[in-house]
């Protein structure tokens, strides 16, 4: 029993640990984020050419494979550009809802004729009338990102719920979609946080089993 007990104290420190390091890696990775968006005013047109590219050259995702992308909120990298010329070229896109706190998000499907309208956080979704899926694919917006496809959210433990939820019944991709300023060393981890399968930025891609592509 004191091991157990140990072992739990242990377990909790480390937790702890970990969301002090987020935090102020967040507060430093937010004020980054701010000074790429700024500058970059043609970073979504470059970032769906890779998109794209990178898309079409993955084995994990088939032709016309259901893609989650994301509507941007503030200062997230604007994708879409990208989920325009994804629908043109055949692929099926929804986008992330959030239900509530706690849990993981769903899906509406999306097309570019879909009315949009506001959902929590301010973020703008899909309207009841699309109906819910289950993609194979997801973009993925951060904070920061390092090469060993660990990824700094916000906080709220959406997506790492969400991945670990659907990587429990299939494979499931995960790209992780920012400016190439956000890539940090080494992002803080902790037990319950759901690794990406690659980036792309606007300015190169990797994908985390291999050298970068580009």
């Amino acid at each position: 029993m004191p091991g157990m007990v140990a072992a739990m104290e242990n377990t909790e420190t480390d937790a702890g640990a970990a969301r002090r390091a987020k935090a102020t890696v967040r507060a430093a990775a937010r004020q980054i984020r701010l000074a790429a968006w700024r500058v970059g005013v043609d970073a979504g047109a470059r970032l769906a050419t890779r998109i794209v590219d990178e898309l079409a050259a993955t084995p994990s995702v088939r032709p016309a494979a259901l893609v989650a992308g994301y509507w941007p909120l503030d200062d997230e990298i604007d994708v879409r550009v990208a989920l325009h010329d994804l629908h043109d070229r055949g692929y099926a896109l929804c986008l992330p809802v959030v239900v509530r706190r706690g849990e993981p998000l769903r899906f509406r499907r999306w097309r570019p004729q879909t009315v949009m309208v506001a959902g929590a956080f301010g973020v703008s979704i899909p309207s009841e009338t699309e109906p819910f899926c289950v993609p194979e694919a997801l973009l993925v917006p951060l904070l920061a990102f390092d090469r060993c496809g660990h990824r700094l959210g916000y906080g709220g433990g959406f997506y790492d719920r969400t991945l670990g939820l659907l990587r429990h019944s299939r494979p499931v991709t995960a790209i992780g979609v920012g400016f190439a300023a956000q890539e940090i060393a080494a992002v803080p981890c902790g037990r319950f946080d759901q690794p990406l399968d690659g980036v792309v930025t606007e300015a190169f891609s990797f994908w985390v089993r291999d050298a970068p592509l580009s």
